[in-house]
């Protein structure tokens, strides 16, 4: 179920128990999950597939959120933390995998035994996680989007521009999003393909899957990384014709 549709549920609910409030006549807690309740539809909408606005969040490219953010946002915010601290402790497995030598993937770093050691240079998929202390801000590349969805293709390509300059500096790279399945995946494929250790996205899905096997990436992640792949092609082959001429 996409990230829409389960805020949106949400909303729903909230609003139903502040209907439920006032007819009990429980008017101190009716406006504060009234509130909760707007603020998770206004959330479903931004982040429905015909909208995809994360930018909505306000989250800054050093990870952080401005005040007012967390003022008009913070139900969710606080919502998005609770939820993954549910999933870290349902789910068993690790908090990130080494897919080929110094690349990393996983989830949201929200302690120190929940990052690869060597100073990585993070690029974070997130929206409605910060930038916790443990990561630098001087290595960190914030690529906005929302659970359940994908980066844009530009995105990708500025992601990966960047991760091969720290690359070729010798420095590790981590990429992440909330549980490390899909936003990071997404980018990681990506970055492989790049690096020259996967011959397409398709083949580095695998090589990704065999080291982290709950990865789940969706239709569109895939068409995002089809289309990074032809314009990727392109602009070879103009990079090449210009050599030629």
């Amino acid at each position: 179920m996409g990230i829409s549709k389960v805020v949106g549920l949400v909303a729903t609910v909230f609003l139903l128990a502040s209907i439920c409030l006032i007819k009990f006549g429980m008017t101190l807690f009716f406006v504060p999950i009234l509130y909760d309740s707007l603020v998770a539809y206004v959330v479903a909408l931004a982040s429905h597939q015909s909208i995809n606005f994360p930018s909505i969040l306000g989250k800054r490219p050093d990870g952080t959120f401005p005040l007012w953010s967390k003022l008009l946002f913070g139900p969710f915010m606080m919502f998005a933390q609770m939820y993954w601290q549910f999933k870290k402790l349902k789910r068993k497995e690790a908090a990130y995998n080494e897919i080929s030598e110094g690349l990393y993937v996983g989830g949201w770093p929200s302690s120190p035994d929940r990052f690869p050691t060597g100073e990585p240079a993070v690029i974070d998929c997130t929206c409605e996680l910060p930038r916790t202390s443990v990561v630098s801000k001087d290595a960190y590349l914030c690529i906005p989007t929302w659970d359940t969805r994908s980066p844009q293709p530009a995105q990708i390509e500025t992601a990966v521009r960047w991760a091969c300059q720290f690359r070729a500096q010798k420095r590790p790279i981590y990429i992440h999003c909330a549980f490390g399945h899909g936003r990071s995946v997404c980018v990681m494929c990506a970055l492989l393909v790049a690096v020259g250790v996967a011959e397409d996205w398709k083949a580095a899905e695998k090589m990704v899957r065999e080291k982290r096997p709950r990865i789940r990436m969706n239709a569109q992640h895939r068409k995002s990384l089809e289309e990074w792949s032809k314009c990727r092609h392109l602009s070879k082959g103009s990079d090449d014709l210009s050599k030629e001429q």
